[in-house]
């Protein structure tokens, strides 16, 4: 019996029981769905991490106050200039201090609570930064504590509702009118946030007019460092290390009083993560393959009682137990392939579903389906086909002829 004769046969046999070789599928299909659509969103959440964090900056390095030490030093805006102006840095390429804070921006009757951040014109630079309209912040606003901002545009939208002539108007911030300089370019929300939501202005100014302060008076919440280029890095964070240890006067074997951490470290850390998030719910939508393969494993079975005088009439004719043993083994094969095929598809709709509701939320999440996941499910609902159809496969082909036909 050629392999095209099976194929006939076996597909004539599922055929005659069409709603029960659907449902037996079905397990199948919602498992491959499952795990090609798992991976799918666990690599768009990867991406979409990565390039928000890529998007911040180019090489950058973070420094922050180590709030685990004992009796920590603040970070200053001193600091930050050290850094830059001792010669001791030749790595770094950009430094940019800046303070964070939450207060509501009013204009006319509307208002908005948003994020106020304190920054040096380096920001621009060093966080890749840039203005659809109007200008950043110079360097005379710093020195002159201008009251001016720059708004991120989904600010503008809240107070303004269109960005038309905001460029000169004056909104309320605190105690003091700023005028509107500028207008930061839309970025979109990412999985780590929005930088939309956000007001800037001089650092200066945010130090004596907006940031309540209990210790010293330059005291910054970050300092955002640029190497010169990524194989810089590490070299970078260590001249970073030892002026501010210098600076701060810890001595060998003390705790630093600071962080330091590199966009890398991030990226790192959350690929990380996000992997075994991926594994993890891959791991958790298989188990839906498995019970897809009891699925087959059951009706198969339930087919070799019902076509016992088949089989035995089969054998009689001149059937090896070969023959009867593939019969079966190719039926399996086709509601694990058929299945595994139909999966990929819903999942293909499920994550196009998806990405279209992320969308919708403003939340950057593009699903990918790789051709390794979907390889990977149509091979493994395929195996479970194999596995599953064994022994109901086996156990038809040992039917003796004679005891097959008396059955009634």
């Amino acid at each position: 019996m050629n392999s095209w004769r099976f194929l006939k046969e076996a597909l004539e046999s599922l055929s005659v029981n069409k709603l029960r070789t659907a449902l037996t599928m079905l397990g199948i299909v919602i498992g491959v769905a499952a795990v090609v659509s798992m991976i799918a969103i666990g690599e768009g959440a990867s991406s979409s991490i990565t390039s928000s964090i890529e998007s911040m900056g180019t090489n950058l390095i973070y420094v922050s106050r180590a709030y685990e030490n004992s009796n920590p030093q603040p970070l200053t805006l001193a600091d930050a200039q050290a850094i830059v102006e001792s010669g001791g840095a030749p790595s770094v390429m950009a430094v940019a201090p800046s303070v964070q804070t939450s207060m509501q921006v009013i204009y006319g009757g509307e208002s908005t609570s948003t994020t106020i951040l304190g920054v040096t014109p380096d920001y621009a630079i060093v966080r890749n930064t840039a203005v659809a309209s109007g200008r950043f912040i110079t360097q005379a606003d710093i020195d002159s504590r201008a009251t001016i901002v720059i708004l991120g545009s989904d600010v503008v939208e809240e107070i303004f509702g269109s960005d038309i002539g905001v460029l000169g108007e004056k909104i309320r911030i605190g105690n003091n009118l700023y005028e509107v300089v500028g207008i930061l370019e839309t970025s979109g929300g990412t999985s780590i946030g929005s930088a939309d939501n956000q007001v800037i202005v001089p650092l200066t100014t945010a130090l004596s007019r907006l940031m309540a302060r209990t210790s010293a008076k330059d005291e910054v919440n970050l300092i955002s460092v640029s190497a010169v280029n990524s194989d810089a890095i590490s070299s970078a964070i260590t001249e970073i290390s030892s002026i501010l240890r210098s600076r701060h006067k810890i001595h060998t074997g003390e705790d630093d009083d600071f962080s330091i951490f590199s966009q890398e470290t991030m990226t790192e850390a959350a690929t990380s993560i996000t992997g075994v998030l991926t594994v993890f719910l891959g791991g958790i939508a298989a188990i839906s393959l498995l019970v897809g393969g009891i699925g087959i494993m059951n009706i198969m079975l339930v087919s070799v009682i019902e076509r016992t005088k088949e089989i035995g009439l089969r054998k009689a004719v001149g059937a090896r137990n070969r023959d009867i043993l593939m019969q079966f083994m190719v039926e399996s094969l086709i509601i694990g392939l058929t299945g595994g095929v139909l999966g990929v598809l819903l999942a293909w709709l499920l994550t196009l579903i998806i990405k279209n509701i992320a969308s919708a939320s403003s939340f950057m999440l593009n699903p990918v389906i790789t051709i390794d996941s979907v390889l990977l499910a149509v091979l493994f609902s395929l195996a479970i086909g194999l596995l599953f159809g064994i022994y109901p496969a086996n156990r038809a082909s040992k039917l003796e002829p004679v005891e097959a036909l008396r059955t009634e």
